[in-house]
C-alpha cells in the first residue's frame, strides 16, 4: 500500500481535482436542492464531470482574475477551480431545470 508522501504530483492533481469537484457539488446543495433522487444524482454527476474536466482552467482563471497567480501551487489551484466549475455547473443545471419546469407549468395552463 502506497503511503500518501510516496504520492506523485499527478496522483496529488487527480486527487485534488476530485476533491474539488465533490465539494463543489455538495456546496451547491445549499443554492438549489434537488427535488428527488434522480435530479440529485444527474445534477451530481454532472457537477463532478464538470469539475474534473473543466478544474484546470477554472482554477487558473479564478487566479488571475483574484491576482494570486504565483501564490498557490498546482494542487490548490487544481482543488479551488474543480470545486468552482462543479458548483457552477451543478448549480446552473438546478436552475435551468427550475426554469424548464415553469415554462412547462405555464404552457399547459
Amino acid at each position: 500500500m502506497t503511503a500518501f508522501h510516496e504520492m506523485g504530483d499527478t496522483a496529488w492533481l487527480w486527487l485534488a481535482k476530485a476533491a474539488g469537484a465533490v465539494a463543489g457539488s455538495a456546496v451547491s446543495l445549499a443554492y438549489v436542492l434537488p427535488k428527488g433522487k434522480r435530479e440529485a444524482a444527474i445534477r451530481f454527476a454532472v457537477g463532478i464531470i464538470c469539475g474534473l474536466v473543466f478544474g484546470g482552467a477554472a482554477g487558473v482563471k479564478l487566479a488571475e482574475q483574484l491576482s494570486i497567480t504565483g501564490m498557490l501551487g498546482n494542487t490548490e489551484l487544481m482543488l479551488m477551480g474543480s470545486a468552482a466549475a462543479s458548483l457552477a455547473a451543478w448549480s446552473a443545471l438546478g436552475i435551468f431545470t427550475r426554469f424548464a419546469e415553469r415554462k412547462a407549468l405555464n404552457e399547459r395552463n
